[in-house]
């Protein structure tokens, strides 16, 4: 039996590398190639498949044990930190339809830096000199990147800055808010809670911001009806790259494979976690093969200074990962 944990925990990776290219991908599709222009409705399909999806999973399949809400101040605080996811997948969203997934994923690198200002801003959490000075190629990386970007849009890479700040504030948050015993929910837990919460910020934002949206996509998909078989499966994947990402770090956390420990892929899975903030080498590997894929298969234009810039700041990740492991 032991010697079917690694394959079937290799498993759990390529299905959380699957699902997160996959829904990015799906995503640059949907928004720009086939022409539905409409980030907030697409958001509010996947927070919508993720609460039905979470429900099932946890009430239904027992995937996890269910977390109860202990208060209402508990509450107050989930649907603060939804509010927050929200805003940072809507403007993730928004940001595909003007600029290449290859630009996004690289602007989408530099959150330990926006982690690491929040993280002193809002809790006065400081690192070691050493691991702030990481954080340059970080930032050069991406403004080389900008100025080698063949298809560079001003409200593109505004949009995808703030989803990525979003990403690194809702973190920094969480820890802050959640931080009791008590209080702590798992992802899964955390997720069945501020899906349907985010429901009721994206409905109104929907209607407000994205006119008869309700009636366009039924009308696209009575000509076509690949359109519902699109959505479906990407508001799948959007919950599936929750659910994969949570139980890769659950069966990377105490394996062995002939007497060799997994610590390597334990640290490299858990950089990927909401509460940690950064990403290590695992999520940039990801990173670097939906570049790839995308460029493949959009045939978006890319340059040498772009790409090294990119290059830049995927190895000023991986530096800052190592420093803060080491200068604690």
């Amino acid at each position: 039996m032991k010697s079917l944990i690694p394959w079937y925990t290799i498993g759990l990776v390529v299905a959380w590398y699957s699902s997160n290219i996959g829904v990015l991908l799906l995503n640059k599709y949907l928004l720009t190639n086939y022409g539905f222009k409409y980030p907030v409705f697409l958001t509010m399909c996947h927070m919508s498949m993720c609460s039905v999806l979470s429900f099932v999973a946890i009430a239904c399949m027992k995937v996890v044990p269910v977390q109860h809400i202990a208060s209402k101040t508990q509450f107050v605080k989930i649907a603060g930190l939804s509010v927050v996811f929200c805003f940072s997948v809507v403007c993730g969203n928004v940001s595909l339809r003007y600029i290449p997934v290859s630009f996004n994923q690289a602007i989408g690198a530099t959150t330990p830096f926006f982690t690491a200002v929040f993280a002193y801003v809002m809790s006065k959490r400081r690192e070691s000199w050493v691991t702030y000075v990481t954080l340059i190629p970080v930032v050069a990386g991406v403004i080389v990147a900008t100025g080698g970007e063949p298809s560079f849009h001003l409200l593109g890479f505004i949009v995808c800055v703030s989803a990525t700040a979003g990403r690194a504030f809702k973190s920094v948050l969480q820890e802050i808010l959640l931080s009791s015993e008590e209080e702590k929910l798992n992802s899964m837990n955390l997720l069945l809670y501020m899906a349907p919460i985010a429901i009721v910020f994206l409905l109104p934002a929907t209607l407000l911001m994205e006119d008869n949206v309700f009636e366009i996509t039924v009308d696209l998909s009575r000509r076509d009806s690949k359109m519902v078989w699109y959505l479906l499966f990407n508001s799948s994947l959007a919950y599936f790259v929750n659910l994969t990402n949570f139980l890769v770090t659950k069966h990377t956390s105490a394996l062995t494979l002939q007497g060799i420990k997994f610590e390597a892929l334990k640290t490299l899975v858990k950089g990927n976690a909401h509460a940690s903030g950064h990403k290590h080498v695992l999520g940039n590997a990801k990173g670097a093969v939906a570049v790839v894929i995308s460029i493949l298969i959009f045939k978006n234009p890319v340059s040498f200074i772009g790409m090294a810039g990119y290059g830049l700041t995927v190895v000023g990740v991986v530096i800052y990962s190592e420093a803060k492991k080491r200068f604690r």
